[in-house]
C-alpha cells in the first residue's frame, strides 16, 4: 500500500542578511565617514531542511521532535505547500506537492502554534468562513463546529465572542476544530497544544487519539511536549540542524539510548544503568547534544 505521506531527499534553504554591526571607533571618527556608503550585509544561505526522506502510512501518528529553528516547522509548511522545496519530492496520497498542489490542499488541513483568525469576529462566524472555503453546507458545518468545540469542553456561551476577547487555549480549540471540520485525509499538527493548560493540553490529544480511530485520519506532529509525542505518535525522527538524526518508535528510541550507552560510553550522560530505559527526553538531549537549560531557554517542556 502506498504511504499517505512520502519525502525523498528533501531540502530547502533560505538566505538570512547577518545581524548589522556598529561601525568601527575609527570609521567613526573619519571626517568623511559620512561620504562612504554603507556595505550592503551579504545575505547568508541557511539550509533549514536538509535531504530528508521519510514515509508516513496511512491512520499513523508520526511525530516530529526538535528545537526551535532545527527545521521542523519548515518540513511541516512544505507538506502543506506553504512552501516549495529547493530539491527532492513530497507526495501526499500520490499527490505532488507542487505539480498537484490544488488537489493536496484538498486532502489536509494545517494546526500551528501562531493559527491566523479574523480576530474581531466570533468563533462561530471564523468557522462558518473556513467552511464555506471548502464548499461545505452551513447547517451540517455549524452542527459539525459545535459538536467539535463541545468535545474540546469549549463553552458554548462563547461561540459568539470575538476571537480577541477569548484565551490562547480558546482560540487553539477553535483552530482545531477549524482543522477538524473538513474531515481530512491528513492533519498537520505544528505544535498544536503550545500555550495550553494542562486540561486543555490533555483534551486536545485525546480528540487527535479520537479522530484517527473513528477516521482513519494520518497525522503528522510537530512538538516540544516529550509526554505528547510518546502518548499519541506510533513513530518520531528527531530533527536537528535540519537533518533527521533517529527515526523509530518511542520505545525504540528509549531502548536506542540503552545501546548508545553501551556502544560509545553516552550511556553516562543519559543517567541510565544496567537495563533502565532512558525517559525521551533523555534520549533527545543525548541525540542533539542539547543541554536542559538551553531547552528549557527555547521554550521546551
Amino acid at each position: 500500500m502506498a504511504a499517505a505521506v512520502e519525502c525523498v531527499g528533501v531540502s530547502k534553504a533560505f538566505r538570512e542578511a547577518p545581524e548589522e554591526r556598529e561601525p568601527s571607533a575609527d570609521r567613526r571618527r573619519g571626517a568623511l565617514s559620512w561620504l562612504v556608503a554603507p556595505a550592503i550585509p551579504k545575505r547568508v544561505k541557511v539550509e533549514a531542511v536538509h535531504d530528508v526522506s521519510f514515509d508516513v502510512g496511512r491512520g499513523e501518528i508520526f511525530g516530529i521532535l526538535g528545537r526551535n529553528g532545527s527545521g521542523k516547522s519548515t518540513l511541516v509548511r512544505l507538506i502543506a505547500t506553504l512552501l516549495t522545496p529547493d530539491s527532492g519530492t513530497i507526495k501526499v496520497f500520490g499527490k505532488d506537492v507542487v505539480a498537484d498542489q490544488i488537489k493536496v490542499r484538498k486532502m489536509i488541513n494545517r494546526v500551528s502554534v501562531e493559527a491566523a483568525f479574523f480576530k474581531r469576529l466570533s468563533a462561530s462566524e471564523n468557522l462558518e468562513y473556513a467552511a464555506g472555503l471548502y464548499d461545505l453546507e452551513p447547517r451540517e458545518a455549524r452542527a459539525r463546529a459545535r459538536d467539535i468545540l463541545s468535545r474540546l469542553d469549549f463553552p458554548a456561551r462563547k461561540m459568539n465572542s470575538s476571537l480577541e476577547n477569548l484565551s490562547r487555549g480558546m482560540q487553539q480549540k477553535v483552530a482545531v476544530a477549524r482543522a477538524l471540520l473538513t474531515s481530512p485525509m491528513a492533519l498537520l499538527l505544528d505544535e498544536p497544544t503550545t500555550g495550553l493548560d494542562p486540561v486543555s493540553k490533555r483534551e486536545v490529544q485525546d480528540f487527535v487519539l479520537e479522530v484517527r480511530a473513528t477516521h482513519d485520519t494520518t497525522v503528522i506532529l510537530t512538538t516540544h511536549d516529550m509526554q505528547e509525542a510518546e502518548r499519541l505518535c506510533d513513530r518520531i525522527a528527531v530533527i536537528d540542524g535540519g537533518r533527521f538524526v533517529a527515526l523509530d518508535t518511542p520505545h525504540g528510541l528509549r531502548a536506542r539510548g540503552i545501546a548508545r550507552g553501551a556502544g560509545e560510553g553516552a550511556g553516562e550522560g543519559l543517567g541510565v544503568t544496567g537495563e533502565e530505559l532512558p525517559s525521551l527526553e533523555q534520549v533527545f538531549f543525548a541525540l542533539t547534544g542539547t543541554q536542559t537549560d538551553d531547552w528549557l531557554r527555547e521554550g521546551g517542556e
